[in-house]
């Protein structure tokens, strides 16, 4: 392997996230490796759950009573514009 190759191998196991052996055994298997995803990323998919637990939480209430009050409404509402705010972040 010369310099530039060895370079590149470099940058797509940085790219990765993974260390260098697990990166190698990958290829070698014949897996397909994708970059890692944005560290951004965790902390949106636990908003996203959140808001997730929060839409159930309503529902449940709902079911239970027989009508959504405007409070309900509202509150899924806000958090429908939560995940759209999110949405476009991306």
């Amino acid at each position: 392997m010369n310099e530039t190759e060895h370079r590149h191998l470099k940058e797509q196991v940085a790219i990765s996230g993974f260390p260098m052996e697990v990166y190698l055994r990958t290829l070698i298997a014949g897996e397909k490796m994708r970059p890692r995803p944005p560290n951004e990323y965790a902390e949106i998919r636990r908003q996203l759950a959140a808001i997730g637990n929060n839409i159930n939480q309503i529902a449940r209430t709902v079911n239970a009573r027989g009508f959504a009050s405007g409070e309900d409404i509202a509150a899924i509402t806000a958090a429908q514009e939560t995940i759209w705010n999110i949405a476009e972040r991306l």
